[in-house]
């Protein structure tokens, strides 16, 4: 099947905003800006009229735990149902996170997971990111262990190998092995969850790990030494290394905007990658919503999901994060003081670069065909994941168009506009 989408501002995350068109065949994008004679000879051709809207490269989560009423790591059903919903969200690629990697019967719960994502259809999953359980601190109930690595392998084995990424603490004891056996399997070490001195951080660093999530979060200092002194730990040696990147839950909550633009600031927009964090309640609306943890949370807009428990009515910790990755990407166009182009990136080519999807996360020929078209508020109308359309929002752009439909001319930049070359670069600044 091949689809033509035309009239689209099209957006390559690091480079700039056009005008045009796109052939998508099979899974990949085919051409850019296609001739009338090239598309004749294309048989069956669907062609989508995006009205002038935004088309991006799909968004990629590589840290969530769940969505909607969803976790998961609570069972198969609730990973294949939860990750049909991210589409609606412009996600085309998640890391579906698990936290809880000690309890009993594990491996064997692993396992069913495993083959639940051979199921997954909508979205792109690479693997699973486990989060943990070798981690120093437990954050909001993370397992602690120290470094094993029979253990890592159990894990590893009873994932049927489909681990693209753990997190793990620079000063848990024995994690240098760990870090060094994730990078030689091509699974990317996280770090996270640590009071990690200078020296433990580089030792993690040396060993192979080249990212931190969350960052900041779970990162609090080492202890004061001497009064007075404020001390270097994970945070300043991480944002020092040109090659380590980070990732922000964009929430506005869980980290404050200028701490994203400090890192920024250190590490250029390449090294800067959008992550939601989400659990129970992200993408619902406000209300109080059962979670598998025993207590319930309360979400609402432009705030974490905290914890509602009748019995401690005073608490509302956070429970994680509500965030979905287009209202993230809507924060950081607005605080950031970047080319959108460069700001997208965050959602779209840097976690790609992070993850080694050479082929997502961007629009260029050859590249898969994982695309969103947006409209002005940057809601989601359309999603394709593999050339395959997956959502699309009812009742907001015109629905696709067959077959024999008149064909736009080359290099017209369609709709009123007149036939001027089709491919035209426009800076852009804040929000798209």
């Amino acid at each position: 099947m091949a689809t033509l989408i035309h009239h689209v501002r099209w957006l390559h995350p690091g480079r700039g905003l056009f005008h045009g068109s796109l052939l998508i065949e099979g899974t990949r994008i085919a051409c850019i800006d296609p001739g009338a004679k090239q598309l004749a000879a294309v048989p069956n051709l669907v062609q989508v009229d995006g009205q002038g809207q935004l088309l991006t490269p799909g968004l990629i989560d590589v840290h969530t735990h769940g969505i909607g009423p969803h976790l998961y790591e609570r069972s198969p059903e609730d990973l294949v149902q939860g990750t049909a919903f991210v589409a609606s969200h412009g996600v085309t690629c998640l890391l579906p996170t698990l936290y809880r990697l000690r309890e009993a019967g594990i491996l064997n719960h692993l396992a069913r997971l495993a083959q639940a994502l051979e199921q997954v259809s909508t979205v792109c999953c690479p693997g699973f990111h486990l989060e943990g359980p070798f981690l120093a601190l437990p954050g909001a109930g993370a397992d602690t262990l120290p470094g094993d690595i029979k253990r890592l392998k159990d894990l590893y084995a009873a994932c049927g190998g489909k681990v693209a990424a753990m997190s793990v603490s620079p000063d848990t004891p024995g994690i240098v092995p760990v870090i060094e056996w994730l990078a030689g399997h091509k699974v990317v070490p996280f770090l996270t969850h640590t009071r990690a001195s200078v020296e433990e951080t580089q030792k993690a660093i040396a060993a192979g790990a080249r990212h931190a999530t969350h960052f900041y979060d779970v990162f609090p200092l080492p202890a004061e030494a001497d009064p007075g002194v404020r001390p270097a730990g994970a945070v300043e040696t991480i944002l020092a290394f040109p090659g380590v990147s980070v990732d922000f839950i964009a929430d506005g909550v869980h980290v404050h905007p200028m701490a994203i633009r400090a890192a920024l600031a250190a590490k250029g927009p390449r090294k800067v990658v959008l992550i939601t964090d989400s659990a129970i309640g992200a993408g619902l609306p406000e209300g109080t919503y059962d979670t598998p943890w025993g207590f319930p949370v309360h979400v609402k807009p432009g705030d974490g999901a905290r914890i509602a428990d009748p019995k401690h009515p005073s608490f509302r910790g956070l429970a994680g994060s509500a965030l979905t990755m287009e209202v993230g990407m809507q924060n950081l166009l607005q605080w950031l003081d970047l080319p959108a182009h460069h700001t997208w990136a965050l959602g779209t080519a840097n976690p790609a670069r992070l993850l080694g999807l050479q082929r997502k996360g961007t629009i260029r020929v050859g590249a898969d065909a994982d695309l969103v078209l947006w409209d002005d508020k940057l809601h989601a109308q359309k999603t394709w994941v593999g050339g395959r359309l997956v959502y699309e929002a009812p009742g907001i752009i015109p629905g696709i168009v067959p077959g024999s439909a008149t064909r736009p001319s080359p290099g017209s930049r369609h709709g009123s506009r007149s036939h001027s070359p089709a491919v035209q670069q426009e800076p852009i600044h804040g929000r798209v």
